[in-house]
């Protein structure tokens, strides 16, 4: 008999004992990231539900906007975006972050906890009422500063590390721009890395050496430049080293079918249509 063959049905055996003696076999659903549009995402990891930049009013006649059915899912709960326990904004641009729509999302779902720099959360304060104070009791702002250790805390199932790495452009212009990269790990398994608009120089990166290897990281969003520009290659090679990368901020020209898109993108996965969706891979 061949040893795959042996093996195969050895593991037949051991699931059919396992199955016979009353123990339950559940195999948990891979983790999962759902496109919404332009930089928003969700990702799903078991019980747990996170949103990245999910609520904008802006596209700047080149991005996408979230599809109003899928926004008015999200504004109202229904799946898949029924128990979601945590949103993290970037940045404060109009292409990531509506503080109205925010307002609105956090006060129709009560259970919801937001991140965001503290630019977005003082652009919040800006558009709410007296009445919409408790709201603020679910709200975290992160008022780093470039060159700024990392912060890292604990809520529940997630752990969220938050750096500000500066908004692309940089040192030119933007630079009073609150950027934050949320690295978030879910239920102590898997791992995702969302970069807002980062700049792909890899000098950002260089001074937290020890901060980008101390985890292991299953999933990168990284802004589409990172691709096209050889600091982003080196940033995502030598620093991040993700299981996977995605670029997202794909400008809506970008055609869906990966043979039609410019060479410079060949080989690379990018979210360009809403609603598509990966499984995150593990790492052992």
């Amino acid at each position: 008999m061949c040893a795959k063959k042996f093996a195969k049905i050895t593991k037949i055996a051991i699931l059919l004992g396992l199955a016979w003696s009353g123990q339950a076999i559940a195999l948990e659903p891979p983790a999962r990231v759902l496109y919404l549009a332009n930089e928003g995402v969700l990702i799903v990891q078991g019980d747990v539900k996170i949103l990245f930049d999910p609520l904008f009013d802006t596209t700047y006649g080149q991005y996408q906007r979230v599809p109003q059915e899928m926004e008015q899912d999200l504004l109202a709960g229904a799946p898949p975006f029924d128990g979601i326990d945590a949103v993290f904004v970037s940045h404060h641009h109009g292409d990531h972050f509506a503080p109205e729509l925010m307002l609105s999302f956090l006060k129709s779902r009560e259970k919801i906890k937001l991140y965001a720099p503290a630019q977005a959360v003082a652009a919040l304060h800006s558009v709410a009422k007296a009445e919409d104070q408790a709201v603020f009791e679910r709200v975290t702002g992160f008022a780093l500063e470039y060159t700024d250790e990392p912060i890292t805390l604990t809520v529940g199932k997630i752990l969220i590390e938050a750096v500000r790495i500066p908004h692309s452009g940089w040192p030119r212009r933007m630079t009073d721009i609150e950027n934050i990269s949320f690295r978030v790990t879910l239920n102590d398994g898997v791992t995702v890395l969302h970069m807002g608009d980062a700049d792909p120089n890899p000098e950002h990166f260089s001074m937290n050496t020890d901060y980008w290897a101390k985890r292991d990281l299953n999933l990168a969003l990284p802004p589409y430049w990172f691709f096209v520009s050889s600091g982003g290659r080196v940033v995502l090679s030598d620093y991040l080293k993700p299981g996977h990368a995605i670029g997202i901020h794909v400008p809506e020209s970008m055609p869906d079918d990966p043979a039609r898109r410019p060479d410079e993108f060949s080989g690379y996965d990018l979210f360009t249509e809403p609603g598509e969706s990966r499984d995150i891979p593990t790492r052992n």
